[in-house]
């Protein structure tokens, strides 16, 4: 390793790591094994009045910068998060298992492309003058102030920057409560961000579980609560935070449709079927897990979808040929066996998968389901594991239809060679990211978020600048002021 990549303790505050044993042990383990590699300690309450009031006080000297000079640190981070990409990877790795070959290419690439996108936005960030007669208003951008982010287990380091670099970009100061199953990355990402000029207190990292999060979300200082996470527990910090008023973005679950019709490109649907199922061992939240695949290609998707899973290399996610990784913990792989005993048990055909492997670590096989109906369990719960459901349809009209039958509404795929149809099919779903002839690509420069179930708000792109930021307006009367007495 070119440099110490294992964080140096639980927390990161005010500029440098911090512990208190007298928190909460949790157990880190690495998925590939089942091995303890580390042990976190939750956050005791002096730990986060730790962790808000360094963030209340760096805040302001933060906010008083100019974009440009905010921008300027944010892009020192990202060049410092490339740098050691590897590094990061191998702990992205260890953190959540999955393959080396995928964390090398979609996670602190993914956190580098955000604080270089948001400092570069930075400067930019200017208000509207608007002309009223010889009268005029103007409007200012200012920050919130002090931001909680609560993270997932999947994405680890990418969402402790998608949550950052918009906030930071804006002014404001960022405490992040990793998920207590992946609590490594987000340290080191408040680390480098430190390195890279950062004031002490303006990235803070501390770690729990659910009690943590609802001190931070219900502390009267905080200004805005960033959750990704499930629908159960998006509900519970939405309503603790509406009780005081605070800004939202919620990203949560999905049960995305992927709609594939007869004339697609065969080949590229399986591609994007794989890419929305299996990439990260399934545990993706926007994941295309309803497959709908008309009925004249159906049997050739199948046929083709089982050669090319058979290609998956399964195995030590250190060795960059493993393509295929463990899911994160012996809970989650639980759930997921629950829910494939469940598909056999209400009539869905096992196509191939639906073992785990023997071996140490939660591996799962890649599992397909076909003759799925839409009321079945697996076709209507998020199961966040490599389990695909396909479903056959005849027509578009009832392919649109049954693909908004669904309390979420996060993402939705379309795959065909008729341009027309790809367009109008898209305008009528009802999800917040969709995709056509491709899935699952998150590009920092667009929005990304879901409808209904699936959340409110947007991450990435300028978008997201509006839900870190508030606009105040500024009238400036020229003349005389007329009152009535």
């Amino acid at each position: 390793m070119s440099y110490d990549t294992q964080p140096k303790a639980s927390h990161f505050i005010d500029g440098g790591y911090v512990e208190d044993t007298s928190g909460t042990p949790i157990a880190v383990i690495y998925p590939a094994t089942g091995e303890q590699i580390a042990t976190v300690h939750a956050a005791t309450p002096a730990i986060i009045e730790r962790a808000l009031a360094s963030a209340q006080r760096a805040q302001k000297q933060w906010a008083a910068m100019t974009g440009t000079e905010r921008g300027r640190i944010l892009r020192r981070a990202a060049d410092i998060m490339r740098e050691r990409n590897r590094d990061l990877s191998v702990l992205e790795t260890y953190d959540t298992g999955k393959p080396l070959q995928e964390t090398l290419v979609a996670d602190a690439t993914s956190g580098a492309d955000a604080l270089e996108y948001f400092g570069g936005l930075a400067g930019s960030l200017t208000g509207e003058h608007i002309q009223l007669g010889e009268d005029w208003v103007y409007t200012r951008r200012e920050p919130l102030g002090v931001c909680v982010g609560i993270g997932a287990w999947n994405y680890p380091t990418q969402i402790a920057c998608w949550k950052a670099a918009p906030a930071l970009a804006c002014g404001n100061a960022m405490v992040f409560k990793p998920s207590e199953t992946t609590p490594l990355c987000a340290l080191k990402v408040a680390e480098i961000l430190h390195e890279a000029g950062a004031p002490a207190g303006i990235c803070n990292v501390v770690q729990g579980m659910g009690e943590v999060g609802a001190s931070l979300v219900t502390d009267p200082r905080v200004a805005k609560v960033s959750l990704t996470g499930s629908v159960p527990t998006g509900k519970k910090v939405y309503a603790a935070a509406a009780a005081q008023m605070k800004h939202v973005t919620m990203e949560l679950g999905g049960k995305s449709p992927l709609i594939v019709f007869d004339d697609a490109n065969l080949e590229n649907a399986v591609g994007g079927a794989i890419l929305g199922n299996f990439y990260s061992s399934g545990q993706v939240c926007s994941n295309g897990t309803r497959v709908f695949v008309q009925k004249g290609i159906k049997q050739a998707f199948l046929d083709r979808l089982a050669e090319r899973l058979s290609n998956a290399v399964i195995g030590d996610p250190l060795d960059e040929a493993t393509s295929f990784g463990p899911m994160v913990s012996e809970k989650q792989l639980n759930i997921v066996q629950d829910y494939i005993a469940t598909g056999q048990a209400e009539g869905a055909r096992l196509v191939t998968g639906g073992e785990r492997l023997q071996r140490d670590g939660f591996f799962l096989q890649p599992t397909v389901f076909a003759d799925v109906t839409d009321n079945m369990t697996i076709a209507r719960e998020e199961i966040f594991g490599p389990v695909m459901a396909v479903l056959d349809f005849d027509t578009e009209d009832e392919a649109i239809s049954r693909a908004n039958d669904t309390e979420y509404g996060l993402s939705a795929g379309v795959f065909t060679n008729d341009v027309t149809r790809a367009h109008r099919v898209v305008a009528q779903l009802q999800a917040g990211t969709c995709f056509i002839n491709s899935y699952n690509d998150a590009p920092v420069e667009a929005p990304f978020g879901g409808t209904k179930m699936s959340g409110v708000g947007r991450e990435n792109s300028r978008e997201a600048l509006n839900h870190y930021s508030e606009l105040k307006s500024v009238y400036v009367r020229m003349g005389d002021v007329e009152a009535p007495f």
